[in-house]
């Protein structure tokens, strides 16, 4: 069959260019920092010692170095199951214990390679925790924590994710030729809900969650968020320190569930002159309704993509290009999203490019409703205590940074 010949083709001249693409950014990433490893950026010698830049450099380095073997592992998976045949082996293999193209095949088929995934990503996972982390200072996680935190993180998946997929496969075989249709409904009605119920119910089953007790700069915030229009339930102060020293502050939920949220350690970190620009930030996000503008390019987005798996799935072309002679709904499912990633690769760029207008749309809302100078400050201690490069690689940066390089963001503010 021609087309699965030219599929395949495709797939795997995508797969690999992907991988070279990543794997020569990801070094000259080491090599663009390494090289100026030595020397403070001019914009930062005042407020960042050459010991701290050193050591955030060694830690990008340090980061580069395991995310170069991930890769090498990540696409030799997707290789084995696709072309080389692993997802028609767990088909067969599961087809003993299910019957095959039912939604109980289906469920386990699907929830196996998630398994797979993550038994090939706990390696990683534990060295970066355990050894890169705290190498540098960051890690606060116990091996006591992490079992807590994964046997926890597999029960919601368990008792969320498996009802999901269940219900997907269903809507897949009962809905005819418009399945695609219903499934991108439950989707968004999930995605909708699941940012209604995630502060309350299931946040805290990770941290704790507790008043902001600080009454200063509780009044500080207060009046800020009146003057920004902002509502919420709360402002509250979550126990990051426990497994990271990272520092970060964000507004979740959805509607009238939206809470503030600071990480203690960014409170230990700053004063609350920058707590409120670093907050008047994130309502720049808010103000901007940047949440509400990805949801309104995902949301169609993923429509014409469950479209063209509708499509492709009455395609022989489409199972026999990617290894599998199976042509039920899940197999169908599994093979889209594993090669989907190859065919996008090439649009990185353009959501990292949209994600950093955001960020300057956010930073110069915070400097309309609080001072410039108060967020370059907060953002020079963050780059310092988060060992958070200044020298990034300007085509690295492009391709994956959803944030601006610290140099730029920090000369447009300072032009506010």
């Amino acid at each position: 069959m021609p087309e699965a010949k030219l599929l395949a083709a495709l797939f795997l001249a995508l797969l690999f260019a992907s991988a070279i693409v990543r794997a020569a950014l990801m070094r000259r990433q080491v090599r663009h920092v390494l090289a100026r490893r030595d020397t403070v950026p001019p914009a930062f010698a005042d407020a960042i010692g050459l010991a701290s830049h050193q050591r955030a450099a060694d830690y990008t380095v340090a980061r580069m170095g395991l995310a170069l073997p991930e890769l090498a592992v990540s696409t030799a998976l997707v290789l084995g199951l696709t072309l080389g045949g692993g997802l028609q082996w767990l088909h067969d293999a599961w087809a003993g214990v299910a019957e095959a193209g039912g939604i109980a095949h289906g469920v386990v088929l699907l929830a196996s390679l998630a398994v797979i995934g993550w038994l090939l990503e706990l390696p990683f996972t534990l060295w970066r925790t355990f050894v890169v982390e705290k190498r540098f200072g960051f890690n606060r996680m116990t091996p006591a924590l992490f079992i807590a935190d994964t046997v926890k993180e597999g029960l919601l998946a368990a008792l969320v994710g498996l009802p999901l997929l269940a219900a997907v496969l269903w809507l897949m075989q009962a809905m005819g030729a418009t399945w695609w249709l219903w499934v991108w409904a439950l989707w968004l009605g999930f995605n909708l809900l699941f940012m209604l119920v995630w502060p309350t119910f299931i946040a805290p089953l990770f941290n704790t969650f507790t008043p902001l007790a600080d009454q200063a700069l509780k009044a500080r915030v207060e009046t800020l968020l009146a003057r920004c229009g902002f509502r919420s339930r709360g402002l509250f102060v979550m126990d990051g320190s426990r497994r990271s020293a990272h520092g970060n502050a964000y507004f979740t939920g959805f509607g009238a569930a939206k809470r503030i949220v600071f990480y203690d350690t960014l409170l230990a970190k700053l004063g609350p002159e920058e707590v409120e620009a670093v907050l008047a930030h994130e309502l720049g996000h808010f103000h901007h309704r940047h949440i509400l503008k990805r949801l309104a390019l995902l949301a169609p987005a993923s429509l014409l993509l469950l479209a063209l798996l509708g499509w492709l799935m009455q395609q022989p072309w489409f199972f026999t290009g990617l290894g599998m002679s199976a042509t039920d709904t899940a197999s169908a499912l599994a093979l889209f999203f594993l090669a989907l990633p190859a065919f996008t690769f090439p649009l990185a760029p353009l959501a990292s490019h949209w994600s950093r207008r955001h960020e300057y749309e956010a930073d110069a809302y915070a400097a309309r409703q609080t001072h410039a100078a108060d967020l370059v400050s907060a953002l020079v201690k963050l780059y310092r205590d988060n060992a958070s490069t200044l020298t990034p690689d300007p085509l690295y940066s492009a391709f994956f940074d959803s944030h601006p390089p610290a140099a730029l963001r920090v000369a447009r503010l300072q032009s506010l």
